[in-house]
């Protein structure tokens, strides 16, 4: 549903939405990020959705705030889908599921196990949930280039953020203790909250996905980031998003009218 030209929650209308997308939870984050912007040409704030269109080297690039969750997820990319037609890219934080996986490093998904539900009231329990491949070459690609350090592989997705992830708090069992042993036990690298929806509904609706998040917890070894390390993590991932909006630029412009593009294309 639209008011007055405006998308019912994220309150935008069409010419506010850049060709890439930088989605995260935290209003907070969303405005860190447009602090990289030399200038802003939109800020819209409707409920947890804190949207701020703006340039950066050049590029017009989009950051929105979306709260937690796929069905917050939902809502941003429906509504962006009826203005906009970007590639989209989460800027997220996860915990990592493998002991090897340092703090602060970063996570970039190939593709998303939906333990959500959300997905399920658009496609069938087997239907995959895949970044597209341009999107998480991009997404390494700037992490490299930044010199951060990046592992790419399978993310799961939970559709909450305590029992959904097996946290042991007081008075609140969960029913699946040993998920997260049991998702690492099958190369399962990271867990968080949006990736799988975000997969899923660019693909229906053809649209350019990707995923990094920034590891804040090492869930087998129970370690949690803090203080300066956070906020160091952040910022990477923030730049890695960033970044690969530039490397995709550079990708488009490279393939030309070509359908897609290719490693022999160069950038």
């Amino acid at each position: 549903p639209a008011t007055r030209g405006a998308q019912y929650h994220i309150g935008c209308r069409r010419g506010d939405i850049a060709p890439f997308v930088l989605l995260c939870g935290d209003p907070a984050r969303a405005r860190r990020t447009a602090s990289r912007f030399s200038k802003i040409r939109v800020e819209r704030a409707n409920r947890e959705y804190v949207t701020i269109t703006g340039r950066r080297r050049g590029m017009d690039i989009t950051v929105m705030a979306t709260g937690m969750g796929p069905d917050n997820t939902e809502i941003a990319l429906v509504e962006i889908a009826q203005i906009a037609a970007p590639t989209l890219l989460r800027i997220g934080s996860c915990g990592a599921l493998q002991k090897e996986i340092p703090l602060g490093s970063l996570v970039v998904s190939g593709g998303a196990v939906r333990l959500e539900n959300t997905s399920t009231y658009f496609v069938p329990e087997g239907y995959p949930a895949i970044a597209h491949p341009e999107a998480s070459l991009a997404l390494l690609q700037a992490a490299a280039d930044l010199g951060v350090p990046a592992r790419f592989g399978l993310t799961a997705t939970a559709p909450g953020f305590y029992g959904a992830q097996a946290r042991r708090i007081p008075g609140f069992p969960p029913r699946f203790p040993d998920l997260p042993a049991d998702l690492g036990r099958i190369g399962v690298l990271n867990l968080e909250m949006e990736a799988s929806a975000l997969f899923t509904l660019a693909a229906l609706r053809g649209l350019r996905a990707g995923c990094v998040c920034a590891v804040f917890a090492n869930r087998p070894r129970g370690t949690f980031i803090a203080g300066r390390a956070k906020e160091a993590a952040e910022d990477a991932v923030i730049d890695a998003g960033l970044e690969a909006c530039g490397v995709l630029a550079a990708m488009d412009a490279r393939r030309g009218s070509a359908p897609r593009w290719l490693p022999r294309t160069g950038i």
